[in-house]
């Protein structure tokens, strides 16, 4: 079988890669180079696609014996994954770059360009299991990332190959270091990779003065509850439900109780805080739904929702719904906002392991 490997510069997409050769595989490398002006070193754990990521690719390869190619995504990753970014911060939406850019970028251009090319899969360092065409929780909890790839259609998972989600990160370094692979020990990458200063509001502020000539306006602070101004801000956009910190409101809490924002309405300006309990939601509605399978569930199904890469689960009931799907939560989730997506695992006596689909949160009741 012709295996497409996409090699990050990382040590899980070069021992993916390595057990593709090692299955009998004819297996051709690709570093994907999505940054436009990148840097040549990346700082410690913050970012990915420098050059020195491309090199460390090209090393990996080099130690496997496969051919390896870079191949210059940045024009579509900019436009998928950056441009639609700032555009869902600017409607007081909070997007999730990471699930977008496996959607647009890594299964649906490089799957795409691997297909036209005579590839049959493309192999990837994604810690998810494949059971055919139905995606499954990773072997380390800790490293899982089925949440970030419930958006991929049946049809796209039919070309994937995971080979690292059977084991535990440690034992993934440890096989690199026996294979003689240099980014063994490499530290992960986190936090948005298009960001490495790891400064979202500032990142969103430069991007929207370019665009509009003016970026965020300031706007007021207002409680939840009741509507009262409680201070002010230099820019509604990069203000996320559920955050706590950098608030800096005018007016100090008089009970002492922490506030979160809990909706940002870049139209007016207006960032609404709240106490936690503002924050809990008991269910929400889904759009652009996306079924393991490629079919709905008939009726109401019990489910494990899940609204981040890392936590925010709970039990719960769904139901399809013209599209979308509908969700009653058994436990009140906090941080739910619109424009992230919410998954849904089979139910368990632990955590639920099989993705039953996935969508983009449209609305969440307080």
């Amino acid at each position: 079988m012709r295996v497409l490997a996409a090699m990050s510069g990382g040590v899980d997409s070069a021992v993916a890669a390595a057990r593709a050769v090692e299955a009998g595989h004819d297996v051709v490398g690709v570093h994907l180079a999505l940054s436009r002006n990148p840097d040549n070193t990346r700082g410690g754990s913050r970012g990915c696609c420098s050059v020195e990521d491309s090199r460390d690719a090209r090393r990996s390869a080099d130690v496997l014996g496969i051919p390896f190619y870079v191949w210059d995504f940045s024009e579509a990753f900019e436009r998928e994954v950056i441009d639609q970014f700032v555009a869902t911060y600017a409607e007081g939406r909070t997007p999730n770059p990471c699930v977008t850019c496996n959607e647009k970028i890594k299964f649906a251009a490089l799957l795409d360009r691997a297909v036209a090319l005579g590839f049959d899969k493309v192999a990837t360092g994604h810690y998810a299991r494949l059971d055919g065409t139905t995606l499954r929780r990773s072997a380390d909890p800790d490293k899982d990332q089925s949440y970030v790839l419930a958006v991929l259609t049946a049809e796209q998972l039919a070309r994937a190959m995971f080979p690292v989600g059977d084991t535990p990160k440690p034992q993934i370094r440890e096989e690199a270091d026996r294979r003689g692979l240099a980014v063994a020990q490499k530290p992960d990458s986190h936090d948005i990779c298009f960001i490495p200063s790891g400064d979202t509001k500032a990142f969103l502020g430069a991007k929207l003065a370019v665009r509009s000539g003016a970026g965020s306006r300031p706007g007021e602070f207002r409680d939840h509850r009741t509507g009262e101004v409680l201070g002010h801000h230099d820019g509604a956009v990069g203000f996320t439900v559920g955050q706590r910190r950098g608030l800096r409101l005018g007016n100090p809490t008089g009970d002492g109780i922490p506030r979160y924002v809990t909706a940002v309405e870049p139209e007016t300006g207006v960032v609404r805080v709240g106490t936690l309990e503002d924050l809990r939601v008991r269910s929400l509605v889904a759009r652009k739904a996306v079924w393991g399978g490629g079919e709905a569930p008939h009726g109401a199904f019990s489910c494990v929702a899940q609204i981040r890469a890392h936590g925010g689960l709970a039990p719960a009931r769904a139901r399809a719904a013209g599209g979308g799907f509908e969700v009653e939560l058994d436990e009140p989730l906090e941080g739910v906002a619109a424009g992230q997506t919410v998954v849904l695992y089979e139910p368990d006596p632990v955590l639920g392991d099989r993705v039953i689909g996935s969508g983009v949160i449209s609305e969440a009741d307080r």
